[in-house]
């Protein structure tokens, strides 16, 4: 009998050039944009107040674009990061090309940009990855350069594909 344990990738397995395309999306519902807003104290009439955003440019409510960088940034852990990585190093390069709507659906695609063996901790490396979010039309809402700090492969285990 075969035991799998569902994980993210080790070090050798985030090759750069690699595109990972994560599903499933998730649709941003009211409450979601709702809720963290309150939760973050953004009380931002244009997330929060459907009459005001309705004169605004946009015609409608904008999704807090943090709560879409967050997701984006989640979507993608089953496939890369889960179990696998130590910390988040930082983010940079953010970017917010176009709105999110509430009841639009995000999906991410995340692509491998450069990894390196830590100098200060042994079996251990830090690799940059591009999330980038399109919604349900394929448009890019979200792009975001994250560093992290990750496992290496522990040993006698092999890399997949």
């Amino acid at each position: 009998m075969t035991v799998h344990v569902p994980r993210g990738r080790y070090y050798e397995e985030m090759v750069p050039g690699d595109v990972f395309k994560h599903e499933p999306g998730r649709t941003i519902g009211e409450s979601d944009n709702s809720l963290f807003c309150l939760m973050v104290q953004n009380q931002q009439s244009l997330h929060l107040d459907a009459v005001r955003s309705a004169e605004s440019e946009f015609g409608q409510r904008l999704v807090n674009s943090l709560l879409t960088m967050s997701i984006v940034c989640s979507i993608g852990v089953p496939d890369l990061t889960q179990k696998t990585t130590i910390a988040n190093l930082g983010f940079e390069e953010i970017a917010f090309p176009a709105p999110v709507f509430i009841g639009d659906t995000l999906y991410c695609e995340t692509e491998i940009i450069a990894r390196r063996e830590s100098a200060s901790r042994p079996r251990q490396g830090i690799v940059t990855l591009e999330h980038r979010g399109l919604n349900q039309d394929g448009v890019l809402v979200c792009r975001a350069r994250r560093t992290a700090l990750v496992h290496m492969l522990p040993e006698g285990e092999t890399a997949r594909a």
